[in-house]
């Protein structure tokens, strides 16, 4: 399995087309914005998207999910159904950072831990990771050891918690005992920021290692 990751938006907001050597089709996961660049950096990779996958409600994770859901013809799947309220909430979210209209959406299948996605020929695993949100999931390719993690850890961070229905025991619950165990050779794509690997991080993100609380 090959990826892609396209950064979007003010946020930088990592969005990643991944895609089966074989058939050349693929996910796009975490559309946050720039639809039209997306449409494109798809068309220039020359893969086929069969679904959009979004692995938590905020904004600027999902913003251009309706758009290229309508222009690709695909469904929508993911995160966990206790994001609802943030799916409901994306016109207010919108108007908080002052951005275009984002009307409330609901996924053609809300998704829970253990749960598989198909991209193309391969098959991504779902871990239901709480902490960052309620609902957030993470993707799991186990034989490319790739995992993309939206916003529960990053290289040397992890996830904010202040958001509502945010939980910081949650999220380290999350990292420790649902990212870590996957092995310390996994890569992961973040929502924001360069890749990394979970044995970096385990050895030495000052957040996960008890330092930070």
């Amino acid at each position: 399995m090959q990826h892609l990751t396209v950064p979007v938006t003010a946020f930088a907001q990592n969005c990643s087309l991944a895609w089966c050597d074989e058939s050349r089709r693929g996910v796009l996961v975490d559309p946050g914005g720039e639809p039209q660049r997306l449409l494109a950096a798809i068309a220039e990779a020359g893969v086929t998207v069969e679904r959009i996958l979004l692995t938590h409600g905020h904004l600027d994770h999902v913003g251009a999910t309706l758009a290229l859901a309508r222009a690709l013809a695909v469904p929508i799947e993911g995160p966990h159904v206790a994001d609802r309220y943030w799916l409901d909430a994306l016109p207010q979210q919108a108007a908080a950072f002052g951005l275009p209209d984002c009307p409330a959406f609901a996924p053609d299948r809300w998704l829970d831990d253990g749960d598989a996605v198909r991209c193309g020929e391969e098959t991504l695993e779902v871990l239901h990771c709480p902490g960052h949100t309620p609902g957030h999931v993470v993707f799991f390719h186990r034989g490319a050891q790739l995992a993309f993690v939206g916003d529960v850890l990053f290289a040397g961070s992890i996830g904010r918690t202040d958001f509502p229905g945010g939980s910081h025991p949650d999220l380290l619950r999350s990292i420790r005992e649902r990212l870590f165990p996957l092995g310390d050779a996994v890569r992961f794509v973040p929502g924001h920021g360069p890749e990394s690997t979970l044995g970096v991080e385990r050895r030495t993100n000052p957040f996960v290692s008890g330092r930070h609380g």
